[in-house]
């Protein structure tokens, strides 16, 4: 029997022709490529390289055998397409995407909605990135603010995305594959709770606390050592703050900012009452026009995978490929598709360089429905 020694010697004469072999394999992939670009054809060919994975995994000898050979040719395929959407870049072949570059966003004349009302967190989000005196105007729910831009009622909208605890804001993700909307712009603020009433409440009067759902949550440890108070879920923490001086009912109170209570004539009652001190929010600026900054350095997309093993790994091995840092995933259910997803990927770059045109050249042809959500 061979020693261990021996063995290493024979396995790294097989690795190096392993190596003269793929780097021949390359290089006819990469003529493949020049093919494709001079009569116009498409780089990614899935029957054929489904065919191309039964044929090679039927040469092995046993089962173990067939799936590696299978998992092995899929990273060669992949490899190779690589490197034929790289020859497309050289080749001017991938064109411009359908973004116009500017060197600012005119936020001077700007009209700006932001959902709520007065005194929300989006409001001061987007008093931060717009400034005080900016020429705004608030509505209820984030559709609203969607359908304001969407319609040319408004410029920009400030809309929240995703919390430090309580994660992504699931609804604005749908929001944005539903409309025709473009991120261009984000913010982050921290995000202070405190419980508010009616001048003069005592602890002792509140039997109900309203507040957006994720308020209440935020704010959980507080309000649940108060077992006797009701927790009431609505739309905005600013409108539970309006609601609450609306009602005129010291048994009621809010969860809102010490801004909201200020404005709506409430008292702050307890500050500060979050779970986690460090809780802020990252907001989205949004608007109709297909623009981004020349400066810009992340990007969102989203896109649908075909149902079956593997396609989300290849699908971010673009990434990796491009030399583009990936920064955030997340999956929303796709509509009337049971078991079946879509993926909000943000990831850092500009759409005018040529490592993020292949990427996104080698996502639209491998994926279902990509979408450029943003570069901002």
């Amino acid at each position: 029997m061979a020693t261990l020694a021996e063995l290493r010697v024979q396995i790294d004469a097989v690795d190096d022709e392993l190596v003269r072999l793929f780097e021949e394999r390359v290089r006819l992939g990469g003529q493949v490529g020049d093919y494709k670009i001079q009569n116009g054809m498409k780089i990614f060919d899935r029957q054929r390289e489904r065919e191309k994975l039964k044929d090679v995994a039927e040469k092995a000898s046993t089962e173990f055998n067939k799936k590696g050979v299978q998992e092995l040719f899929e990273q060669l395929m992949a490899m190779s397409r690589k490197v034929q959407y790289q020859k497309l870049v050289e080749a001017g072949a991938l064109g411009r995407l359908p973004f116009i570059g500017v060197k600012e966003l005119d936020t001077q004349n700007a009209r700006v909605v932001f959902p709520g009302t007065e005194g929300a967190y989006s409001q001061a989000a987007m008093e931060y990135y717009f400034g005080e005196k900016c020429n705004s105007f608030y509505v209820r729910t984030f559709r609203d603010a969607m359908e304001s831009i969407e319609e040319g009622a408004a410029d920009f909208a400030v809309l929240p995305i995703e919390n430090s605890t309580a994660g992504a804001v699931d609804e604005m993700y749908d929001l944005l594959v539903e409309f025709e909307n473009y991120i261009v712009g984000e913010t982050i603020i921290p995000i202070t709770h405190t419980l508010a009433g009616l001048p003069g409440t005592e602890l002792s009067d509140i039997e109900r606390v309203y507040s957006k759902g994720v308020a209440l949550m935020q704010a959980s440890r507080f309000l649940d050592e108060h077992s006797g108070w009701q927790q009431i879920s609505v739309a905005n923490t600013a409108i539970a703050a309006k609601k609450i001086m609306e009602d005129k009912d010291k048994s009621q109170a809010a969860v809102c900012s010490a801004n909201a209570a200020k404005i709506h004539g409430l008292e702050v009652l307890v500050d500060n009452i979050n779970d986690d001190p460090n809780n802020s929010t990252r907001f989205i600026v949004v608007t109709n026009q297909k623009i981004f900054h020349k400066d810009a350095k992340k990007i969102s997309i989203c896109f649908e995978v075909p149902h079956e093993s593997g396609s989300l790994y290849h699908l971010l091995s673009h990434f990796i490929y491009n030399d583009l840092n990936m920064t955030k995933i997340e999956s929303r259910p796709v509509e009337g598709r049971n078991w079946e997803y879509r993926f909000f990927v943000d990831f850092e770059g500009n759409l005018a360089e040529p490592a993020v045109k292949n990427a996104i050249r080698g996502l639209r042809e491998e994926s279902r429905s990509l979408r450029i959500l943003g570069n901002y």
